[in-house]
This record gives structure tokens, sequence and C-alpha cells, in this order.
């Protein structure tokens, strides 16, 4: 069964967090949050956006990159970047695998993205987009991450069968 992971370093707005979430809690996924956050976790905006599911949510916070390694020695870890020289669509997701994503401002730390670039994945955009926003990129990527893995562990209600034409 598919438990992926998503990993936030150093997250900065925090309805993208809340949006991100939500979408955690709505798939089953374990949300990973690597410090310095750039808000509180109580944060009203967090919470409007994550909603009452924040309650439910699988969190782990870490006190920088170095912790969270340590914490997971073993993660099998994709880093979103536009600077990925692989198409996320084109990667294969275990299904226990890490999908990481950096801060709003300046994505993952050039000297993480070094040290891994078979891993580095990216989202393709035209033309001169700098980037699309953070929860969008965390759906789109963790979407295909959970449909290669058949959404094994989802309800798939409201299929056609439920539906009368």
């Amino acid at each position: 069964m598919a438990t992926l992971n998503v990993i936030l370093h150093e997250p900065e707005i925090p309805a993208n967090t809340g949006n991100i979430g939500r979408t955690c809690v709505a798939t089953g996924t374990r949300l990973h949050l690597i410090e310095p956050l750039g808000f509180r976790l109580n944060d009203k905006t967090l919470k409007r956006a994550g909603m009452d599911y924040w309650e439910h949510l699988d969190v782990t916070r870490y006190d920088d990159w170095d912790d969270f390694l340590e914490r997971n020695p073993d993660a099998k870890i994709y880093y979103a970047t536009t600077k990925g020289k692989h198409v996320y669509s084109d990667v294969t997701y275990e299904p226990d695998c890490f999908l990481m994503f950096g801060k709003e401002s300046g994505g993952i730390p050039e000297e993480i993205l070094v040290r891994h670039p078979d891993n580095c994945i990216r989202i393709p955009m035209i033309g001169d987009t700098r980037s699309l926003n953070l929860s969008n990129s965390v759906a789109i990527v963790l979407y295909e991450a959970l449909r290669q893995n058949h959404f094994d562990h989802m309800r798939l209600e409201g299929e056609l069968h439920h539906l009368h034409w």
C-alpha cells in the first residue's frame, strides 16, 4: 500500500502549507516540515487554508535538513525543481517515496540539489514562467505518484457506476 510523503523545506506562506496539508489529509500522505518556517503553525491563514482537516494531518517537524536526514536515513527522495532534468511524469515513484519542495522564494537549496541530480524532477512550463504556486506543484506531482501506485489506499467514490445518465 502506498504511503507517500511530502517534504516542505522552509515553507514561507502559511496559506500554501495549509492547502498542502489539506491535500495530504485527502490523500493519506504524510507531511514533513523542515524549519525554519515562515510562519507559526497556529497562524490563522494556515488554519483557514487547511480548514478543519489540520487536526487529522500526519505531520512531522524537523529542526533543519540534517535533522530530517538523521530521522529518515533511507528515504528515497525526489526533488521538485525548475532545474530538474526529468519531467515529473517520467519518473517511477515507489509507494513510500518522499516528494520534496522548496520554499516559495527560492526553491530547494542548490547544495542539496547538486548532490542528487538524478532525482531532480520538474513540471514543464512555457516560456519565462519562473514557477507554479507551491500548493499546485505539490498536487500535480503527488497525484502522479498516487496514480502510479493505483490510488491503492484511496476510496474511489463517485465513480461512473454511481451516476445515472
